[in-house]
Protein backbone atom coordinates (compact mmCIF):
# COMPACT_ATOMS: atom_id res chain seq x y z
CA UNK A 1 0.00 0.00 0.00
CA UNK A 2 1.34 3.16 -1.02
CA UNK A 3 -0.47 5.51 0.97
CA UNK A 4 -1.36 6.21 4.65
CA UNK A 5 -1.57 8.91 6.73
CA UNK A 6 -2.00 9.70 10.45
CA UNK A 7 -5.68 10.62 11.97
CA UNK A 8 -6.06 11.08 15.31
CA UNK A 9 -8.81 10.12 17.93
CA UNK A 10 -9.20 10.05 21.99
CA UNK A 11 -11.68 8.45 24.14
CA UNK A 12 -11.20 10.74 26.81
CA UNK A 13 -11.12 14.46 27.40
CA UNK A 14 -7.96 16.19 27.57
CA UNK A 15 -5.72 17.48 30.17
CA UNK A 16 -4.34 21.47 29.50
CA UNK A 17 -0.84 21.48 29.58
CA UNK A 18 0.71 24.91 30.61
CA UNK A 19 3.02 26.75 28.20
CA UNK A 20 6.27 25.90 30.03
CA UNK A 21 5.79 22.38 29.58
CA UNK A 22 4.40 22.71 25.85
CA UNK A 23 6.13 21.50 22.35
CA UNK A 24 7.36 23.88 20.41
CA UNK A 25 8.19 23.13 16.48
CA UNK A 26 11.58 24.08 16.51
CA UNK A 27 12.60 21.86 18.88
CA UNK A 28 12.55 19.34 16.18
CA UNK A 29 14.53 21.13 13.78
CA UNK A 30 18.07 19.41 13.63
CA UNK A 31 26.33 -19.37 5.12
CA UNK A 32 23.78 -20.80 1.91
CA UNK A 33 22.36 -24.25 0.94
CA UNK A 34 18.60 -25.51 0.17
CA UNK A 35 16.77 -27.45 3.03
CA UNK A 36 13.01 -28.64 2.08
CA UNK A 37 9.90 -27.17 3.80
CA UNK A 38 9.61 -29.29 6.37
CA UNK A 39 6.66 -27.13 8.43
CA UNK A 40 8.19 -28.25 11.91
CA UNK A 41 6.59 -25.42 13.54
CA UNK A 42 3.02 -25.06 13.71
CA UNK A 43 1.96 -21.54 13.71
CA UNK A 44 0.13 -22.15 16.57
CA UNK A 45 2.96 -22.81 18.57
CA UNK A 46 3.53 -18.75 18.57
CA UNK A 47 0.43 -18.17 20.84
CA UNK A 48 2.26 -19.78 23.29
CA UNK A 49 5.57 -17.65 23.47
CA UNK A 50 6.01 -13.69 23.55
CA UNK A 51 8.22 -12.31 20.81
CA UNK A 52 11.16 -10.36 21.74
CA UNK A 53 9.90 -6.74 20.91
CA UNK A 54 7.23 -7.47 23.45
CA UNK A 55 10.00 -8.63 26.76
CA UNK A 56 9.89 -4.30 27.49
CA UNK A 57 13.70 -4.23 27.71
CA UNK A 58 15.93 -2.21 25.96
CA UNK A 59 17.09 1.48 25.72
CA UNK A 60 14.14 3.67 26.74
CA UNK A 61 12.00 1.06 27.00
CA UNK A 62 9.39 3.02 29.16
CA UNK A 63 8.29 5.16 26.07
CA UNK A 64 10.12 2.99 22.89
CA UNK A 65 8.05 -0.21 22.35
CA UNK A 66 10.51 -1.55 19.65
CA UNK A 67 13.03 -0.23 16.82
CA UNK A 68 12.39 -1.85 12.86
CA UNK A 69 13.83 -1.73 9.78
CA UNK A 70 12.39 -2.93 6.56
CA UNK A 71 13.74 -3.72 3.47
CA UNK A 72 11.89 -3.70 -0.11
CA UNK A 73 13.51 -5.67 -2.82
CA UNK A 74 12.49 -7.34 -6.08
CA UNK A 75 14.21 -9.72 -8.24
CA UNK A 76 15.21 -8.59 -11.79
CA UNK A 77 14.26 -10.76 -13.99
CA UNK A 78 10.41 -10.62 -12.99
CA UNK A 79 7.98 -8.15 -13.19
CA UNK A 80 6.71 -6.47 -10.05
CA UNK A 81 4.04 -8.56 -8.11
CA UNK A 82 1.20 -6.27 -9.16
CA UNK A 83 1.69 -7.39 -12.60
CA UNK A 84 2.95 -11.09 -12.60
CA UNK A 85 1.01 -13.68 -13.43
CA UNK A 86 -0.12 -17.05 -10.95
CA UNK A 87 3.01 -18.90 -12.54
CA UNK A 88 5.91 -16.12 -12.38
CA UNK A 89 3.91 -15.51 -8.43
CA UNK A 90 4.93 -19.09 -7.75
CA UNK A 91 8.30 -18.64 -9.43
CA UNK A 92 9.03 -16.04 -7.30
CA UNK A 93 8.43 -17.13 -4.25
CA UNK A 94 9.88 -20.65 -4.78
CA UNK A 95 13.06 -19.09 -5.70
CA UNK A 96 13.27 -16.62 -2.74
CA UNK A 97 12.25 -19.71 -0.58
CA UNK A 98 15.15 -21.48 -1.12
CA UNK A 99 17.59 -18.26 -0.63
CA UNK A 100 15.76 -17.51 2.89
CA UNK A 101 15.53 -21.38 3.83
CA UNK A 102 19.22 -22.07 3.43
CA UNK A 103 20.35 -19.00 5.56
CA UNK A 104 22.33 -21.19 8.68
CA UNK A 105 22.00 -18.57 11.27
CA UNK A 106 19.76 -17.31 12.04
CA UNK A 107 17.45 -20.08 11.42
CA UNK A 108 14.61 -19.37 9.35
CA UNK A 109 11.58 -20.99 9.28
CA UNK A 110 9.33 -20.46 5.93
CA UNK A 111 5.43 -20.42 6.12
CA UNK A 112 2.98 -20.78 2.65
CA UNK A 113 0.64 -17.56 3.61
CA UNK A 114 -1.75 -18.77 1.29
CA UNK A 115 -2.22 -22.24 2.99
CA UNK A 116 -2.62 -20.37 6.14
CA UNK A 117 -6.81 -19.55 7.44
CA UNK A 118 -8.26 -15.88 7.76
CA UNK A 119 -7.58 -16.36 11.53
CA UNK A 120 -3.80 -17.29 10.87
CA UNK A 121 -3.50 -14.68 8.88
CA UNK A 122 -4.85 -11.74 11.15
CA UNK A 123 -3.26 -13.94 13.78
CA UNK A 124 0.12 -12.78 12.33
CA UNK A 125 -1.39 -9.70 11.44
CA UNK A 126 -1.71 -8.56 15.60
CA UNK A 127 1.77 -10.14 15.75
CA UNK A 128 3.41 -7.38 13.57
CA UNK A 129 5.15 -10.19 11.65
CA UNK A 130 2.68 -9.78 8.23
CA UNK A 131 1.33 -6.87 6.52
CA UNK A 132 -2.43 -6.60 6.90
CA UNK A 133 -2.21 -6.12 2.91
CA UNK A 134 0.48 -9.56 2.93
CA UNK A 135 -3.00 -11.26 4.99
CA UNK A 136 -5.51 -9.74 2.41
CA UNK A 137 -2.77 -10.62 -0.54
CA UNK A 138 -4.24 -13.34 -2.97
CA UNK A 139 -1.83 -15.87 -4.89
CA UNK A 140 1.48 -17.76 -4.22
CA UNK A 141 3.12 -15.55 -0.94
CA UNK A 142 4.98 -16.73 2.22
CA UNK A 143 6.13 -15.71 5.28
CA UNK A 144 10.08 -16.68 7.02
CA UNK A 145 9.77 -16.23 10.63
CA UNK A 146 12.89 -16.46 13.66
CA UNK A 147 12.20 -18.30 16.91
CA UNK A 148 12.49 -14.96 18.74
CA UNK A 149 9.71 -13.39 16.23
CA UNK A 150 12.80 -10.59 15.68
CA UNK A 151 12.85 -11.12 11.92
CA UNK A 152 10.24 -11.71 9.44
CA UNK A 153 10.53 -12.03 5.54
CA UNK A 154 7.20 -11.60 3.39
CA UNK A 155 7.16 -13.13 0.17
CA UNK A 156 4.83 -11.37 -3.24
CA UNK A 157 3.58 -8.51 -0.44
CA UNK A 158 3.17 -5.43 -2.45
CA UNK A 159 7.25 -6.05 -3.77
CA UNK A 160 8.34 -9.64 -4.27
CA UNK A 161 10.48 -9.38 -1.04
CA UNK A 162 10.30 -7.33 2.19
CA UNK A 163 12.58 -8.21 4.88
CA UNK A 164 11.92 -6.65 8.53
CA UNK A 165 13.80 -7.21 11.79
CA UNK A 166 12.57 -5.35 15.21
CA UNK A 167 14.67 -4.95 18.50
CA UNK A 168 13.16 -4.30 21.74
CA UNK A 169 13.66 -0.57 23.00
CA UNK A 170 15.06 2.16 20.84
CA UNK A 171 18.28 -0.16 18.80
CA UNK A 172 17.89 1.24 15.17
CA UNK A 173 21.92 0.35 14.97
CA UNK A 174 21.63 -2.93 15.89
CA UNK A 175 18.55 -3.73 13.92
CA UNK A 176 20.52 -2.47 10.60
CA UNK A 177 23.33 -4.34 10.99
CA UNK A 178 20.97 -7.53 11.51
CA UNK A 179 19.10 -6.81 8.30
CA UNK A 180 22.43 -5.98 6.16
CA UNK A 181 23.23 -8.82 6.97
CA UNK A 182 20.39 -11.10 6.16
CA UNK A 183 20.03 -8.52 3.06
CA UNK A 184 23.72 -9.38 1.98
CA UNK A 185 23.42 -13.00 2.54
CA UNK A 186 20.33 -13.13 0.01
CA UNK A 187 22.07 -11.19 -2.13
CA UNK A 188 24.90 -14.07 -2.79
CA UNK A 189 21.91 -16.14 -4.52
CA UNK A 190 19.85 -13.73 -6.33
CA UNK A 191 19.76 -10.42 -8.34
CA UNK A 192 18.03 -7.75 -7.25
CA UNK A 193 16.33 -5.21 -9.36
CA UNK A 194 18.80 -2.59 -9.20
CA UNK A 195 19.53 1.20 -11.28
CA UNK A 196 22.75 2.93 -10.84
CA UNK A 197 20.53 6.25 -10.83
CA UNK A 198 17.92 5.26 -8.92
CA UNK A 199 18.45 2.46 -6.59
CA UNK A 200 16.74 -0.24 -5.55
CA UNK A 201 13.45 -0.46 -7.78
CA UNK A 202 10.21 -1.27 -6.07
CA UNK A 203 6.44 -1.66 -6.55
CA UNK A 204 5.97 1.84 -5.39
CA UNK A 205 7.90 4.84 -6.19
CA UNK A 206 7.64 6.39 -2.83
CA UNK A 207 10.54 2.90 -1.53
CA UNK A 208 12.95 3.29 -4.70
CA UNK A 209 16.61 3.86 -3.62
CA UNK A 210 17.52 2.01 0.03
CA UNK A 211 14.22 0.49 -0.40
CA UNK A 212 14.68 1.41 3.54
CA UNK A 213 11.85 2.09 5.87
CA UNK A 214 12.76 2.89 9.27
CA UNK A 215 10.34 3.28 11.83
CA UNK A 216 10.14 3.59 16.64
CA UNK A 217 6.79 2.53 17.81
CA UNK A 218 6.64 4.72 21.00
CA UNK A 219 3.83 5.05 23.31
CA UNK A 220 2.93 8.48 24.19
CA UNK A 221 -0.03 8.53 26.67
CA UNK A 222 0.80 11.99 28.53
CA UNK A 223 1.68 13.55 25.07
CA UNK A 224 -1.98 12.90 24.34
CA UNK A 225 -3.46 13.35 27.46
CA UNK A 226 -1.97 17.09 27.41
CA UNK A 227 -3.13 17.94 23.47
CA UNK A 228 0.41 17.88 22.43
CA UNK A 229 0.43 15.23 19.35
CA UNK A 230 -1.03 16.98 17.33
CA UNK A 231 1.60 20.15 17.57
CA UNK A 232 4.29 17.06 17.61
CA UNK A 233 2.95 15.22 14.51
CA UNK A 234 2.68 18.27 12.17
CA UNK A 235 6.59 19.27 13.25
CA UNK A 236 7.29 15.80 12.35
CA UNK A 237 6.01 16.08 8.73
CA UNK A 238 7.16 19.05 7.71
CA UNK A 239 10.68 17.34 8.07
CA UNK A 240 9.30 14.54 6.09
CA UNK A 241 9.09 12.17 9.00
CA UNK A 242 5.67 9.99 9.02
CA UNK A 243 3.15 9.02 11.93
CA UNK A 244 1.15 6.17 11.80
CA UNK A 245 -0.75 3.41 13.97
CA UNK A 246 0.06 0.34 15.60
CA UNK A 247 0.05 -1.78 12.53
CA UNK A 248 1.86 0.90 10.22
CA UNK A 249 1.09 2.59 6.78
CA UNK A 250 -2.62 2.64 6.67
CA UNK A 251 -3.74 2.12 10.49
CA UNK A 252 -5.10 4.57 13.19
CA UNK A 253 -3.05 4.68 16.40
CA UNK A 254 -4.96 3.40 19.51
CA UNK A 255 -3.64 2.55 23.10
CA UNK A 256 -1.33 6.26 22.51
CA UNK A 257 0.93 3.75 20.20
CA UNK A 258 2.33 5.60 17.24
CA UNK A 259 5.01 4.68 14.68
CA UNK A 260 7.02 6.96 13.72
CA UNK A 261 8.98 6.62 9.96
CA UNK A 262 11.32 8.20 7.23
CA UNK A 263 8.67 9.23 4.49
CA UNK A 264 11.44 9.44 1.51
CA UNK A 265 14.41 6.85 0.76
CA UNK A 266 15.58 7.89 -2.85
CA UNK A 267 18.20 9.99 -2.89
CA UNK A 268 19.59 9.26 0.79
CA UNK A 269 21.72 6.23 2.15
CA UNK A 270 20.68 3.74 4.57
CA UNK A 271 23.18 6.04 7.25
CA UNK A 272 21.18 9.01 6.47
CA UNK A 273 17.66 7.74 6.91
CA UNK A 274 18.29 5.91 10.22
CA UNK A 275 19.93 9.72 11.65
CA UNK A 276 16.57 11.22 10.16
CA UNK A 277 14.33 9.28 12.56
CA UNK A 278 16.89 8.49 15.46
CA UNK A 279 17.21 12.29 15.61
CA UNK A 280 13.99 13.21 16.48
CA UNK A 281 13.13 10.20 18.82
CA UNK A 282 15.31 11.46 21.99
CA UNK A 283 12.88 14.96 21.31
CA UNK A 284 9.86 13.14 21.21
CA UNK A 285 10.83 11.22 24.28
CA UNK A 286 11.83 14.25 26.31
CA UNK A 287 8.17 15.46 25.91
CA UNK A 288 6.51 12.50 26.89
CA UNK A 289 8.64 12.55 29.84
CA UNK A 290 8.07 16.31 30.48
CA UNK A 291 4.17 15.73 30.45
CA UNK A 292 4.39 12.67 32.45
CA UNK A 293 6.05 15.48 35.03
CA UNK A 294 3.49 17.61 34.26
CA UNK A 295 0.82 15.26 35.24
CA UNK A 296 2.73 14.16 38.04
CA UNK A 297 2.89 17.43 39.99
CA UNK A 298 0.31 19.61 39.05
CA UNK A 299 -2.30 16.79 38.36
CA UNK A 300 -1.65 13.97 40.87
CA UNK A 301 -5.26 13.37 41.34
CA UNK A 302 -6.61 13.50 37.84
CA UNK A 303 -4.05 11.35 37.10
CA UNK A 304 -3.83 8.67 39.87
CA UNK A 305 -7.66 8.53 39.09
CA UNK A 306 -7.76 7.68 35.56
CA UNK A 307 -5.16 5.39 36.00
CA UNK A 308 -7.00 3.72 38.75
CA UNK A 309 -9.66 3.59 36.93
CA UNK A 310 -8.71 1.92 34.37
CA UNK A 311 -7.01 -0.76 36.20
CA UNK A 312 -10.27 -1.30 38.24
CA UNK A 313 -11.59 -1.80 34.72
CA UNK A 314 -9.62 -4.33 33.34
CA UNK A 315 -9.61 -5.98 36.96
CA UNK A 316 -12.89 -6.67 37.12
CA UNK A 317 -14.95 -6.27 33.96
CA UNK A 318 -17.41 -8.89 32.40
CA UNK A 319 -17.16 -8.03 29.03
CA UNK A 320 -14.66 -5.44 27.09
CA UNK A 321 -14.02 -4.48 23.49
CA UNK A 322 -10.51 -4.55 22.01
CA UNK A 323 -10.25 -0.77 21.62
CA UNK A 324 -11.15 -0.08 25.35
CA UNK A 325 -8.37 -2.26 26.25
CA UNK A 326 -5.88 -0.65 24.71
CA UNK A 327 -6.98 2.54 26.15
CA UNK A 328 -7.06 1.13 29.62
CA UNK A 329 -3.74 -0.89 29.72
CA UNK A 330 -2.16 2.25 28.14
CA UNK A 331 -2.93 4.12 31.30
CA UNK A 332 -1.78 1.21 33.30
CA UNK A 333 1.56 1.27 31.25
CA UNK A 334 1.99 4.45 32.52
CA UNK A 335 1.19 3.97 35.91
CA UNK A 336 3.23 1.17 35.91
CA UNK A 337 6.02 3.22 34.43
CA UNK A 338 5.87 6.51 36.73
CA UNK A 339 5.80 3.83 39.96
CA UNK A 340 1.84 4.31 40.52
CA UNK A 341 1.34 0.74 40.21
CA UNK A 342 3.50 -2.25 42.46
CA UNK A 343 1.85 -5.21 41.82
CA UNK A 344 2.49 -5.81 37.83
CA UNK A 345 5.37 -5.95 35.25
CA UNK A 346 5.74 -4.42 32.08
CA UNK A 347 6.43 -7.30 30.03
CA UNK A 348 3.26 -8.75 31.24
CA UNK A 349 1.16 -5.67 30.09
CA UNK A 350 3.06 -5.86 26.96
CA UNK A 351 1.88 -9.40 26.28
CA UNK A 352 -1.60 -8.14 27.13
CA UNK A 353 -2.00 -5.71 24.49
CA UNK A 354 -0.89 -8.54 22.32
CA UNK A 355 -2.79 -11.65 23.31
CA UNK A 356 -6.02 -9.78 23.82
CA UNK A 357 -6.53 -8.88 20.25
CA UNK A 358 -9.27 -10.52 18.41
CA UNK A 359 -7.12 -13.69 16.66
CA UNK A 360 -5.14 -13.85 19.71
CA UNK A 361 -8.27 -14.78 21.38
CA UNK A 362 -9.86 -17.34 19.62
CA UNK A 363 -6.31 -19.18 18.54
CA UNK A 364 -5.88 -19.60 22.54
CA UNK A 365 -9.66 -20.73 23.36
CA UNK A 366 -9.69 -23.16 19.97
CA UNK A 367 -12.28 -21.83 18.57
CA UNK A 368 -14.11 -18.66 16.54
CA UNK A 369 -16.09 -16.63 18.19
CA UNK A 370 -18.31 -13.64 17.06
CA UNK A 371 -17.67 -9.96 18.39
CA UNK A 372 -19.77 -10.15 21.81
CA UNK A 373 -18.39 -13.25 22.45
CA UNK A 374 -14.76 -12.26 21.74
CA UNK A 375 -15.68 -9.51 24.16
CA UNK A 376 -16.69 -11.77 27.00
CA UNK A 377 -13.32 -14.00 26.38
CA UNK A 378 -11.35 -10.60 26.74
CA UNK A 379 -12.74 -9.71 29.74
CA UNK A 380 -11.97 -13.57 31.74
CA UNK A 381 -8.73 -13.27 29.84
CA UNK A 382 -7.75 -9.98 31.76
CA UNK A 383 -9.10 -10.92 34.90
CA UNK A 384 -7.31 -14.61 35.00
CA UNK A 385 -4.21 -12.60 33.83
CA UNK A 386 -4.64 -9.28 36.16
CA UNK A 387 -5.50 -10.97 39.51
CA UNK A 388 -5.84 -14.86 39.20
CA UNK A 389 -9.67 -15.18 37.57
CA UNK A 390 -11.56 -13.79 40.92
CA UNK A 391 -12.93 -9.86 41.10
CA UNK A 392 -10.95 -8.04 43.35
CA UNK A 393 -11.62 -5.74 46.28
CA UNK A 394 -10.59 -2.41 46.64
CA UNK A 395 -9.55 0.35 44.16
CA UNK A 396 -8.41 -1.86 41.78
CA UNK A 397 -4.73 -2.69 42.42
CA UNK A 398 -1.63 -1.44 44.44
CA UNK A 399 -0.98 2.09 44.06
CA UNK A 400 0.95 4.58 46.06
Amino acid sequence: MCVGEYNSGRLSDPVTLPKRYQFRADDLEPRFGFFPRTNAVDISDLAQSSGEWLRGGGPESDIVISSRIRLARNLAEYPFVNQAGPAERHEIESTLEQAITGIRKPKLEYFSVDDFSSLDRQFLVERQLISREHAEGEGARGVAIDASERISLMVNEEDHLRIQVMHSGLDLDAAWKEIDKIDNEIERHVTYAFDQRLGYLTACPTNAGTGMRVSVMLHLPAVALTEQVEKIFRSLQKINVAVRGLYGEGSQPAGDFYQISNQITLGRDEANLIGTVADVVPTIIQYERKARAYLQEEKREVLHDRISRAYGILRNAQTITSEETMHYLSRVRMGINMGLIKDLQIPTVNELFIYTQPAHLQKMSGSEMNSANRNIERARYLRDNLNGGEAPSGNGGDLI
